[in-house]
């Protein structure tokens, strides 16, 4: 099954759009962890398994990984994933961008090393950069859009030819560089919702990466009526730090889950078409 088809039935089967993002930050875990040498995939497994039944996909930050030295706990993590909670869709959030020899080997280690059924890109260098990721059958490629951080109206707000270089990309990725996959979706920030129903107009039915609430300040009900599609779907909305720490001591996952059931349900009753 591939990166769109499994999304769609994680929406629906488990009628959520939320999208649980994993930043392991080891001076924040509880502290029956301390000092263990598998403590950043044991925290993220015991997330995982507590919310799997919530969520609509999982997006584990590479960064927060790589700085510590866990690749191999990224691995075996995302290993977890697809084998306790077959069907929920992991999202390696790497935001890479480079020329196409070296976007080959970003994208081999995305979707072959790390067994990622996506992952994000940021479209700046070009269409070639991001062929090689479009190359990998069933895989999805989510491009920087509008980004969630103040900063990027720099050079996302300037104007391309009569609008705006974010609807540039949208238009740029909707028209032409989905045509082959059909697996594109682009981030567009919670935090700029005017910018996520413009994006919306633009790509139709396209999934969305919604990052920006919790901890970053975005309305859940202004996202939803801004990014939803008809029929309720159409979203990723990010949460991270408001679940993963939700609790301090050995009983973090009950808490997350906790915060995960309540975010998904506040999603859900600003949503069209979700069931009670």
């Amino acid at each position: 099954m591939n990166f769109l088809s499994s999304l769609q039935t994680a929406w629906r089967e488990r009628n959520s759009l939320l999208c649980v993002g994993l930043d392991p930050d080891p001076a924040r875990f509880p502290p029956a962890l301390a000092g263990q040498p598998q403590a950043v995939f044991a925290f993220c497994r015991d997330i995982v398994d507590a919310t799997a039944d919530l969520v609509c996909a999982f997006k584990p930050q590479i960064a927060y990984f790589a700085a510590l030295r866990a690749e191999d706990q990224l691995e075996a993590l995302i290993e977890h994933i697809h084998t306790r909670h077959p069907g929920i869709p992991v999202i390696l959030d790497a935001k890479r961008g480079d020329i196409g020899s070296t976007a080959g080997k970003y994208a081999e280690e995305a979707f072959a090393r790390f067994r990622a059924d996506a992952v994000t890109v940021n479209p700046y260098m070009g269409r070639d950069s991001v062929e090689p990721y479009l190359a990998w059958d069933g895989k999805g490629v989510i491009l920087l859009c509008r980004t969630s951080n103040p900063g990027g109206s720099d050079l996302q707000f300037l104007d391309v030819g009569g609008e705006k270089l974010f609807e540039h990309v949208a238009r740029l990725v909707a028209t032409e560089w989905n045509k082959g996959s059909g697996n594109c979706a682009l981030v567009v920030g919670a935090t700029f919702p005017a910018e996520i129903a413009r994006v919306r107009a633009l790509v139709g039915d396209m999934p969305l990466l919604v990052p920006g609430i919790g901890a970053q300040g975005g309305d859940i009900a202004a996202t939803v009526a801004a990014g939803q599609t008809a029929d309720g779907y159409g979203l990723m909305i990010n949460a991270s730090r408001a679940i993963l720490y939700a609790g301090a001591g050995d009983d973090f996952a009950a808490a997350a889950r906790q915060a995960a059931r309540a975010t998904r349900d506040a999603i859900n009753a600003c949503r069209a078409g979700a069931r009670p």
